[in-house]
């Protein structure tokens, strides 16, 4: 007997064995057991209610800051779509669903006459940069935090404060199995023609020195330093993990189809069909070069989970 026929009715979708790979920007990963794609937040509430304690559950935005292993993903994984993607406004605060694109809620807030700007470049959706507080240009998601709606893995409906969270960088204190639903944000005012342009400029920037057009989950480790870029003019960049990995001599390392990017050397890169192994594998390969050449321990930034190819 499989793990689907055991699980509990829902109005949404569950697929049995369903490839991972495709669901992810770098393209690489087994199969999830079950995916479970909930019609909206009470069919993922019961669902989760009734579901039993045994059963792993993992969340999953886009996939734009992950590698799922070769040997696929253990148990449930949930993806939030169509019913978890709007954006609504109440006065200076955003209301946004998990799933809507960071891009999005920052073109939407600009409409509105609303700063989150800084949203513009980061990829991925709202519920995933609150989980990693996302963040560039000196700004990060806590700092406009107001409060998210989650459904624990018990089924619970509760809100979280961004003391609940604990926010720190590239990281929160989010529960093991707990899924985010809603995110309200305070926006500063701006003038939406101003906004626009920024956003603008800053997309420039980011393609004229990242590579956007690769197959890659975004930065690869996260800044010795322990912050963002400001891009600002006196911006440093001794512990920066590119300045890192460009001295310990790994920009352009290969590894099968794996490669630490030629252009930015801390995007991880599948440039030829790579497995989930060579990737994670040159990601480590890095961290112990720039150890030996600098004493750095360099931190994932990007999420690895699941089963190891058997």
């Amino acid at each position: 007997m499989t793990l689907i026929s055991d699980l509990p009715d829902v109005r949404g979708a569950l697929t049995e064995n369903r490839d991972l790979a495709s669901l992810t920007w770098m393209r690489v990963g087994g199969p999830a057991d079950v995916l479970f794609q909930p019609a909206d937040q009470d069919d993922l509430a019961q669902f989760l209610k009734a579901l039993p304690s045994d059963v792993p559950v993992f969340p999953m935005g886009v996939g734009s800051n992950l590698i799922v292993r070769d040997g696929g993903i253990a148990g449930v994984v949930i993806r939030l779509g169509r019913g978890f993607n709007g954006i609504a406004f109440d006065g200076d605060t955003v209301i946004a669903g998990a799933a809507a694109l960071d891009a999005h809620v920052a073109r939407k807030a600009a409409d509105q006459g609303r700063d989150l700007t800084f949203l513009r470049t980061i990829p991925g959706s709202i519920g995933g940069a609150v989980r990693m507080n996302a963040g560039c240009y000196g700004q990060y998601l806590a700092d406009v935090f107001e409060s998210a709606t989650v459904i624990t893995r018990n089924g619970e409906v509760n809100t979280v404060t961004a003391a609940d969270l604990q926010f720190a960088y590239r990281q929160t204190e989010l529960p093991e199995g707990w899924v985010l639903t809603e995110v309200r944000l305070k926006a500063p005012v701006g003038e939406a023609g101003a906004l626009h342009q920024r956003m603008e400029e800053q997309l420039a920037r980011r393609d004229d020195t990242q590579p956007t057009k690769d197959c890659t989950a975004g930065s690869t480790f996260r800044n010795p330093a322990g912050f963002s870029s400001t891009g600002k003019a006196d911006d440093t960049h001794e512990l920066k993990a590119w300045k890192v990995i460009e001295d310990a001599g790994m920009r352009g390392a290969r590894l099968g189809g794996a490669e630490m990017n030629e252009k930015h050397p801390n995007f991880l890169t599948n440039r030829d069909g790579a497995t989930a192994a060579e990737l994670e594998g040159l990601g480590e390969d890095v961290r112990k070069k720039v150890y030996e050449t600098s004493g750095i321990t360099l931190q994932w930034e990007i999420m690895r989970v699941g089963r190891s190819q058997a």
